[in-house]
């Protein structure tokens, strides 16, 4: 079979580069037209050739186009990836530094609190209109989303378009991984590692269910050996050392709420009101040996190293061995794994981000929410989840609250809806009061103002206002609890140099 794959903002050289090889790692697909496209044509170059190195060193049939132009690209496709990010690292800086000024510490600041509900005002419209021209060019695909915020994006293309459209993540895969770890030290008390009756403990022993909206999603049925240890993994995660020093929020939410959430420490702490609220007890919380674990700014410092590094290193990334396609290099990303049960009818479960309806009963039907779900070829199918835990689902709802109304502001270009739904968020109301959320709005919507035209006039306003009061001082130039130094290329080279 042949199928047409089209990579919207496929720039990113790991990420597209991985999606590319667990596609045509799939014998049925390896015939498959890949088409690229980003609005940097150095970026698509670059990746572009990675992967038809790798194409032709595995000898497999697939064809690859790139093109800045989106729809000639798109045009017959049978699916759309979606991994664009609108503004690119100048918008993410913003998205970062400006809330810090307020008080406002964040790790990612990509999903909600104050940076990812003013990236959702950026990718919104954009997804809508890669919607829009779906329509026109490609009636039949689907939408595959991976880019943030996760849940306003989706939620956009299903309530304003006819695009069947799925939103993927890995943070359920990640928890996962770290639960199989879990239970072989566990199973493994006082064993060496090299011992015999050493007992491996893969993703494979251990069955979950995992609901909840995305980044906040609950494994409500942990299944090891014969019992469910959903509302038991407490001890575990206290016998470890390490993960008592990395994962302080997940494990204080584990002790509050009774279960584990899907998101890594530091994602998970600016989706509250209780761990980043007051500089001086940020660093109680994380841990800043790797940016994931609350580190202020982390990802944007992460991703502004990567991007130096892959613009200064490129030829070295075409001298090194191509990559191999192959079952076992597959990854665990959901993308191929779909197009392969919709094409082959191979049934695969894995955990997506879908209206709600009444897959879970105690949230709200229009919210879209991460949840078990099988595909075959005749798509994704979500059975019902009931109930989640009410702790759970409150914290899910505070979070959906905001969601539906700055996916509502994005749409209809309505500053005031967006300036309450970033009070309404549950760090930020836990950091600011109502005239500073009103002035950082302002404040973020200047910034953002080639990437947000739906806000013409309320940015011109904006100004205005900006210009006409000062800031107030004791929110002025604050450096956050937890910043790391962004590293050099010569400091990354000297790093993966004594690493390896």
């Amino acid at each position: 079979m042949s199928v047409k794959v089209a990579i919207v903002g496929a720039g990113s050289i790991g990420f597209t580069r991985r999606l590319v090889r667990d596609i045509l790692s799939v014998p049925e697909l390896a015939d498959a037209a890949l088409a690229f496209q980003d609005i940097s044509q150095d970026n698509l170059d670059k990746v572009a050739a990675l992967c038809r190195r790798d194409i032709a060193h595995n000898g497999v049939a697939a064809t690859l186009c790139a093109d800045t132009a989106r729809e000639p690209v798109l045009d017959g496709a049978d699916y759309v990836i979606n991994t664009a990010r609108v503004g690119g690292l100048e918008g993410f800086r913003a998205d970062v530094e400006i809330p810090l000024r307020y008080g406002v510490d964040q790790c990612v600041g990509d999903t909600i609190c104050a940076g990812g509900l003013l990236y959702g005002q950026r990718t919104v419209p954009m997804v809508l209109e890669l919607c829009e021209q779906m329509e026109r060019h490609a009636p039949d695909a689907m939408l595959l989303n991976y880019a943030n915020p996760m849940a306003m994006n989706t939620w956009a293309a299903l309530a304003h378009s006819t695009v069947p459209t799925v939103g993927l993540c890995h943070g359920v895969q990640g928890g996962h991984h770290l639960l199989a770890r879990l239970f072989e030290r566990h199973v493994n008390d006082g064993v060496a590692e090299d011992a015999p009756g050493y007992r491996r403990v893969t993703k494979a022993d251990v069955d979950i269910a995992a609901a909840g909206i995305n980044h906040q999603t609950w494994y409500v049925k942990v299944l090891f050996d014969g019992k469910d240890w959903a509302r038991s993994l407490l001890p575990l995660f206290q016998a470890d050392a390490t993960l008592c020093e990395h994962e302080k929020v997940r494990m204080d939410v584990m002790r509050r709420f009774g279960y584990f959430s899907t998101e890594s420490n530091g994602h998970l702490s600016e989706y509250l009101p209780w761990y980043r609220k007051r500089p001086d007890e940020v660093r109680r919380w994380i841990s800043t040996d790797r940016w994931i674990l609350g580190e202020t700014g982390g990802y944007l410092r992460v991703c502004t190293e990567n991007r130096n590094w892959f613009e200064t290193d490129f030829p070295q990334w075409l001298q090194a061995p191509p990559w191999d396609f192959a079952p076992e290099k597959r990854s665990d990303e959901h993308g191929s794994h779909i197009i392969e049960a919709i094409e082959t009818g191979r049934i695969y479960r894995g955990h997506f981000n879908v209206r709600n309806r009444a897959t879970i009963a105690n949230l709200p039907p229009d919210a879209v929410v991460e949840v078990p779900g099988y595909v075959d070829k005749n798509g994704v199918s979500t059975p019902s989840v009931g109930d989640l835990p009410l702790g759970c689902a409150a914290i899910c709802n505070n979070s959906i609250q905001v969601q539906r109304m700055a996916t509502q502001a994005a749409v209809r270009g309505d500053a005031e809806l967006l300036k309450q739904a970033v009070l309404l968020d549950p760090l930020v109301g836990a950091v600011c009061d109502p005239p500073e959320v009103w002035r950082m709005v302002d404040e973020m919507l200047v910034a953002g103002a080639r990437w947000l035209p739906q806000y013409r006039a309320a940015i011109g306003e904006a100004r205005r206002r900006l210009d006409s009061t000062p800031e107030a001082p004791h929110r002025a130039n604050r450096a956050g609890a937890a910043r790391v130094r962004t590293r050099s290329v010569e400091e990354l080279r000297a790093a993966r140099q004594a690493a390896s």
